[in-house]
């Protein structure tokens, strides 16, 4: 079975960090683009950081860049988001996804597996 097990939000204060960890099974991880989402309460799901399994591209919303950071081990199947200086909007739940077409986007729609979320909660 395909299985993304998002882990390590919390609690933290404005201006503190965070590092996310997307552990992926039953699939090949080297060939699948993964990227990071968040969806706050009363909001739309977005894009915040994706990174291409072909050349290890990687891409960031405009709202985290200079503050996000994507990195994989392919070696754990692992796939992180260094999260500093964080800020009061970025509380939300924070999903990893896989395509399988290996091109990272931004686009929720292009990704074919989803892990069920962790909750990162910043506050002021």
């Amino acid at each position: 079975d395909v299985q993304l097990q998002a882990s390590g939000g919390g609690l933290v204060q404005a201006g503190g960090s965070l590092r996310l960890s997307c552990a992926a099974s039953g699939f090949t991880f080297d060939d699948y683009a993964i990227g990071w989402f968040r969806q706050a309460p009363g909001k739309e799901r977005e894009g915040v950081s994706c990174i291409s399994s072909s050349d290890g591209s990687t891409y960031y919303a405009d709202s985290v860049k200079g503050r996000f950071t994507i990195s994989s081990d392919h070696a754990k199947n692992t796939v992180y988001l260094q999260m500093n200086s964080l800020k009061p909007e970025d509380t939300a739940v924070y999903y990893c996804a896989a395509d399988r077409t290996g091109w990272a986007t931004l686009l929720s729609i292009t990704y074919d597996y989803w892990g069920q979320g962790t909750q990162v909660t910043v506050s002021s």
